[in-house]
């Protein structure tokens, strides 16, 4: 369901909420926030609310400092791991400067635009999300380990998998945040997860990709776990992707094709935002993960693989980033 300023206004005051989370990324992805009170509701809407972009990997220095966030009211989302009385919301938001422009390093608003000029020209895109996590064990004092959750292998079962359950929580918490899951099983390496987004629209489908990492850390902690999104977080076992099934509508009927054959020129490029850290590159080429660039129907370990489907379901996915990109950036 999409709200208004004033709807939310009012369902604040109608359903005990008592936080407001302004939500945002900085430009790696990495979701940042501020908290306010209700009361301060009309003045984010109106005016935004200022922060110290100084403190926020590229988003400032201390001669650019003061930005504002302005909260999208279309993104309202329940926090469902807080509590029933007392709640917690979310709304992603705008970044803008004291003039109300739009700040040019907000990568959400990178994706607006990009979404516009492909409209423009007739074309839309949509995104389906698969992200893959290991869950490793945490020490006595509460601190990561590299000790896997289980031992479980590629799609096997509990009790073996013992991240069944952590990830049927995850699937109800997406489900009561209004995003959309498909599948998920426990992936080849020891203690690695993976879930799969039904697809939507760019917009959409990068702000889910942000909230569900969220999600999957505070679901793990709880739980007494870490969740670890990095891309080879285990040297000698499989990494872990962000793979991006695509669609396109619109154009002529050779738009899917044209739009992997860009990808395919232009791949080299986009390699340094889809896998931004220097433990990306630990991952390509091996346990199915790229090395060249391909496309294939079949073989998944090419950079494009286009899966056996019909009607809407028809696309091509891209094997090549992991979770360390901006999806904001990604999709863009």
């Amino acid at each position: 369901m999409k709200y208004s300023a004033q709807e939310v206004i009012q369902y604040v005051n109608e359903e005990d909420v008592k936080f407001i989370r302004l939500t945002f990324c900085d430009v790696y992805g990495r979701q940042k926030n501020i908290s306010i009170m209700p009361s301060e509701l009309p003045r984010a809407f109106e005016y935004g609310i200022a922060f110290d972009a100084s403190s926020i990997d590229g988003l400032g220095d201390e001669m650019q400092s003061d930005l504002f966030l302005r909260p999208d009211p279309e993104t309202l989302a329940v926090l469902p791991w807080r509590p029933e009385h007392g709640r917690v919301i979310r709304m992603f938001c705008t970044i803008t400067k004291p003039n109300g422009d739009v700040y040019e390093c907000d990568t959400r608003n990178v994706l607006k635009k990009a979404i516009k000029y492909a409209k423009d020209r007739g074309i839309e895109f949509y995104f389906g999300s698969e992200l893959e996590f290991y869950l490793f064990k945490l020490d006595e004092k509460g601190e990561p380990t590299k000790e896997p959750y289980d031992n479980a292998g590629y799609m096997d079962l509990a009790p073996a998998d013992r991240g069944e359950n952590i990830r049927r929580e995850i699937c109800l918490d997406m489900e009561k945040m209004g995003m959309s899951p498909e599948s998920s099983h426990h992936e080849q390496g020891p203690g690695q997860n993976e879930i799969d987004f039904r697809y939507s629209n760019p917009l959409t489908a990068a702000d889910d990709a942000i909230t569900f990492k969220t999600l999957v850390r505070t679901i793990a902690h709880r739980n007494g776990l870490f969740a670890d999104f990095s891309p080879k977080p285990l040297q000698e076992n499989p990494g872990s992707g962000f793979h991006i099934n695509i669609s396109v509508k619109g154009g002529d009927e050779f738009v899917m094709h044209r739009t992997m054959g860009g990808i395919l020129k232009h791949i080299a490029d986009m390699t340094l935002f889809l896998n931004p850290t220097d433990r990306s590159y630990q991952r390509l080429g091996a346990n199915k993960a790229p090395k060249y660039i391909s496309w294939s129907s079949d073989n998944r370990s090419q950079l494009i693989r286009v899966p056996a489907a019909d009607g809407e379901y028809r696309r091509f996915e891209l094997r090549s980033p992991d979770c360390t990109a901006n999806p904001y950036l990604a999709f863009a």
